[in-house]
């Protein structure tokens, strides 16, 4: 299984930062009010992730990327093209 404590404090490309992870049995809800795997909230470049346990390692895996690159996406001015161009039905 994935640890997840190995992302605590783990430094990304482009001078992001993980600074918390966790996991909770509670439910997650996005902004818009729609049920959620995960959750990052984004302070500059500092990430801190929610994600709801019981996922499997291939879940928690792709959880895992999406939130980041999602995050990454809307952290900077300027994100890299091919970035930008994605909508959530791509991280999907």
């Amino acid at each position: 299984m994935i640890d997840i404590n190995q992302f605590k404090n783990l430094r990304l490309h482009g001078r992001f930062i993980i600074t918390n992870i966790g996991l909770t049995d509670g439910p997650i809800v996005d902004a818009i009010g729609r049920e959620a795997i995960a959750q990052t909230s984004a302070v500059a470049r500092q990430f801190q992730l929610l994600v709801r346990s019981g996922l499997s390692e291939e879940e928690l895996s792709i959880t895992l990327y999406h939130e980041i690159l999602e995050a990454a996406s809307v952290a900077i001015a300027s994100p890299p093209v091919g970035v930008m161009d994605f909508t959530e039905a791509d991280f999907e």
